[in-house]
């Protein structure tokens, strides 16, 4: 049986049609559901094993990017989010989703501290839309498994910076291998120093472009792995720098693995 995939959307959502394609394509059964109606009937997360928080400006992107999503899901949702996490399921999110899981608290996934980290402004204050680089730098993180070489994703953020509240925090990240990508050079080269601009879009702290929890099955990232499936998204394509396939389609066959191999010991 296929694994179920649900992408929660709400009003800004633009990326949830390209999300459910990505995990159809993977071998999911994917499904685009509004937020409002897991909200009424929370049971229905019990039918999927894979919850996806796509990109977009959600309301708007007022306050702060994700914050509005993030509050809705805490106020009417975070007792079943936390039972579907608990009990092994996935959570994705990309770019204002990722913003939502930070805002949330799912990631970094750690219940009861006061929030070590946000995504803030672009350093350089202003939106950014271009192709970039990142490394995948995480063993423990299911959705980046089989991953060593660089990848080259589309980014369009404007609030993508990852700020800690001080270095401990970023040294426990670190420590709990919760970096699934940093924002790299074309050959995969990174380290703890922000890298110059553009390699590193935002100003980013440690390059981080991407975080997933302990277990590895909650990860959220700036950059769309989405909009990368096929080799003819790639900028260049015609130029013949492009791979068999898209760099992004690796993440959610990954997750689909994941999933149907939860689902077999479960």
């Amino acid at each position: 049986m296929k694994p179920r995939a649900i992408v929660l959307r709400a009003a800004g959502t633009n990326c949830d049609l390209e999300t459910e394609h990505a995990f159809q394509v993977a071998g999911a059964d994917a499904e685009r559901i509004h937020v409002n109606r897991v909200a009424d009937d929370p049971g229905l997360l019990n039918e999927f094993g894979i919850l996806v928080v796509p990109g977009g400006f959600t309301y708007g992107d007022d306050v702060a990017a994700g914050k509005i999503l993030a509050n809705e899901l805490t106020t009417r949702m975070a007792e079943p989010l936390r039972r579907f996490v608990e009990r092994g399921s996935l959570v994705l999110g990309i770019c204002n989703g990722f913003q939502v899981l930070i805002k949330t608290g799912l990631l970094p996934g750690w219940a009861g501290e006061e929030p070590q980290f946000t995504l803030t402004d672009n350093l350089h204050g202003a939106f950014e839309d271009r192709w970039g680089w990142l490394q995948p730098a995480s063993e423990c993180c299911v959705f980046t498994r089989g991953m060593t070489e660089p990848v080259y994703y589309p980014i369009a953020h404007a609030e993508g910076r990852f700020v800690a509240r001080d270095e401990a925090a970023l040294d426990r990240l670190v420590a709990n291998d919760q970096i699934a990508f940093r924002y790299a050079q074309p050959d995969g080269a990174t380290g703890d120093d922000p890298l110059d601009f553009p390699a590193n879009p935002n100003g980013s702290a440690r390059n981080i472009a991407g975080v997933c929890d302990t277990t590895g099955r909650v990860m959220g990232l700036m950059p769309h792995p989405e909009r990368h499936l096929y080799a003819t998204q790639h900028p260049r394509w015609t130029r013949g720098e492009a791979g068999e396939e898209g760099h992004g389609a690796q993440v959610f066959r990954n997750a689909v693995a994941a999933a149907v191999e939860h689902a077999a010991t479960a």
